[in-house]
């Protein structure tokens, strides 16, 4: 028995522990009955708040209504709250108003709001977030970039960690089964796995997963799944981001992946890095290891701002002591003798306007240097969640996918991208990505007949994707009969595929079938009305 715990310890034996993927969710109000008072405490917490509808949005506490210019156009967004709800809208002066009510929050608050709204079974951002510390609305992360309209999908990678349990439709980005969640806000089961076999038998050693009595490096996947984003994260083949289970290895269902700074590019960024951080921090390594998420944050517990910093003062004298701080004691208590504020500071956000989030690497001085990053063994770049006491070298067409996300980075991941897409392309001549991705190359490059070839497995992928592609192909190859039935095999995938329906009319009108291009040009009206082009054709053949 002394060895099995030993073991469990160690990880070894923690995946056998984990939930199996045939358990079942039953949702965070059934652990109220046994667990009544930690309960009530992580409903106070950021993360007990992480999304709910929108109907709950106070009044009181934001701007009732709001409007905002979209930079580089003559069109307007305005957000409206009544008695009716809280909707969005877009418009320009007598072109066009598209309107929208939103459906649910997302973020506790302590920087900001997001809003989501549905079309059919589609989740999409909606373009204005309500931000705390202004107190003013303004556009929603990624839409400083371009308008996005009501188009931007919300697919589940993006929703996992701001809900307690998505319906995602399988193959379908975007798409949602009705309802679109299990449970909204981050719930018990996000750390502790399904809880139906733990409430119908709560003394069955294995029926739940207690991140406490985890391995430190273990229990942390389950703060990474969501904490930690890297410059890739690619799943594992055969994965969705449903498939990970608290007391698994996050490695198993997905890579994360950071290339390594050079010396020319060595600043920090805090968003979502927060392991990464930790780890390269002196605390950490001074610990032995023993240091991890769980050694500052309960994750059922926030105290409030007020108390914050005491609170975490507290943790950092379980391992310092009071004459670890070479500050005199008279700067200390000028600056709220405050380890937090002056370890952990605050730092603003580039990628989401008047946001900022903590310095998870604890540096001694603001100037300490970034520690060196090597590449994991068999890449050029570094796993950072690689299995404990594991080495987990990356399948190739696990960094095939890295390097397709990457390649907008440097030249660099574009050559080598394509270096290996080589390779693959002589080994897995039954693989649909590999053949999916061959085609995309192949039909750049204008090898058209390639490109059907390559694709007569790639469509195996069911990716709305891989049949425009195909259809781009018959297209350029004068088969346009044959390109309409893949046009429309993508768009049924993916309705909001606004290149693939602009094609779709180009090869109506190629063809003389105007009945139809009319009606795909409404269709597309209808769901993109910002799209100016389109209204004045439209326009025209109607007349």
């Amino acid at each position: 028995m002394r060895r099995y715990r030993f073991l469990f310890w160690m990880g070894v034996a923690a995946n056998a522990l984990a939930a199996p993927p045939e358990a079942r969710y039953t949702g965070s109000k059934t652990c109220y009955g046994c667990h009544a008072e930690i309960y009530r405490s992580f409903a106070k917490t950021d993360m007990a708040r992480s999304m709910r509808p929108a109907s709950e949005l106070d009044k009181a506490s934001v701007p009732g209504e709001a409007m905002v210019a979209v930079p580089g156009t003559n069109r307007t967004l305005r957000v409206v709250g009544d008695r009716t709800g809280w909707r969005q809208s877009e418009s320009e002066p007598n072109l066009f108003e598209d309107e929208h009510r939103l459906d649910y929050i997302v973020g506790s608050g302590s920087n900001g709001l997001t809003f989501l709204i549905r079309r059919g079974n589609y989740l999409f951002e909606a373009p204005l977030s309500y931000y705390s510390k202004p107190n003013k609305w303004d556009l929603s992360p990624g839409y400083e970039f371009a308008d996005y309209g009501f188009s931007r999908q919300a697919p589940e990678g993006c929703i996992l960690c701001h809900s307690g349990r998505a319906q995602p439709v399988l193959d379908h980005p975007g798409a949602y089964r009705d309802p679109p969640f299990q449970e909204l806000a981050i719930g018990c089961e996000n750390c502790h796995g399904p809880g139906q076999a733990h409430a119908h038998d709560p003394k069955r050693r294995g029926n739940i997963v207690n991140p406490a009595k985890l391995s430190p490096r273990l229990a942390e996947n389950i703060c990474m799944s969501c904490h930690q984003t890297g410059d890739a994260r690619v799943l594992q083949p055969g994965k969705t981001y449903q498939d990970f289970r608290p007391g698994q290895w996050l490695f198993d269902t997905v890579a994360i992946l950071k290339v390594p700074p050079n010396s020319e590019e060595r600043h920090e960024q805090d968003l979502l890095e927060h392991n990464a951080a930790m780890q390269a921090s002196r605390c950490f390594t001074q610990s032995g290891g023993k240091l991890s998420c769980l050694t500052c944050h309960d994750p059922h517990v926030q105290p409030p701002e007020a108390e914050a910093s005491t609170y975490f003062k507290a943790k950092c004298l379980t391992c310092h002591t009071e004459r670890s701080c070479r500050l005199s004691l008279a700067v200390r208590q000028s600056r709220a003798d405050n380890c937090v504020g002056c370890h952990m500071p605050k730092r603003s956000v580039a990628v989401i306007s008047h946001s900022a989030l903590t310095n998870h690497r604890i540096p001694a001085r603001p100037d300490q240097p970034l520690p060196p990053w090597k590449p994991t063994a068999g890449s050029d770049l570094l796993i950072v969640n690689q299995p404990e006491g594991r080495s987990s070298p990356l399948s190739d067409i696990a960094l095939l996918r890295a390097y397709n996300d990457l390649v907008g980075r440097s030249p660099e991941y574009q050559s080598r991208y394509l270096a290996l897409l080589d390779k693959l392309g002589h080994s897995e001549g039954d693989n649909p990505y590999v053949q999916a991705a061959l085609a995309h190359q192949a039909l750049a490059e204008g090898r058209n007949e390639e490109a059907l070839v390559h694709l007569a497995t790639g469509v195996r992928l069911g990716e709305a994707a891989v049949y425009e592609d195909m259809a781009i192909a018959l297209a350029n190859l004068g088969r346009d009969d044959e390109a309409i039935p893949a046009f429309l095999k993508g768009i049924d995938i993916d309705p909001y595929r606004a290149e693939s329906r602009k094609r779709l009319i180009l090869e109506y009108v190629k063809l003389k079938h105007y009945t139809e291009a009319r009606r795909a040009m409404e269709e597309y009206v209808g769901l993109f009305p910002g799209d100016t082009f389109m209204r004045g054709l439209l326009a025209r053949v109607s007349n």
